[in-house]
């Protein structure tokens, strides 16, 4: 299997879970962080939002950012999240093409 089938598995196996295609609806949401729009949302307004707890959002999160479509970048104590929009286009491209 070549490493671009690999990357094209880890994304489909991200987003075929309903609840991290909903906490990709939210991180698309503009305007849920209070300290600037391309901060993202920390995992306590994912929270909020998705009705979840913590260590559910963080096993989410995880999956997600390892399959690229999802950064994560620590500030102070929290870790914000935000789309990685290049990997979702990609990834919509490489759907078009591959299937």
């Amino acid at each position: 299997m070549s490493h671009s089938e690999q990357e094209l598995d880890r994304i489909l196996h991200a987003i075929a879970d309903p609840t991290r295609r909903r906490i990709l609806r939210a991180l698309k949401e503009q305007g849920g962080c209070s300290i600037g729009k391309d901060v993202g949302l920390c995992a306590s307004d994912i929270e909020q939002r998705i009705h979840l707890s913590q260590p559910t959002i963080s096993h989410h999160m995880a999956i997600l950012t390892k399959a690229g479509v999802v950064e994560a970048k620590k500030l102070g104590l929290w870790v914000w999240y935000r789309r990685n929009e290049a990997a979702l286009r990609t990834f919509g491209r490489s759907l078009r093409k591959g299937l």
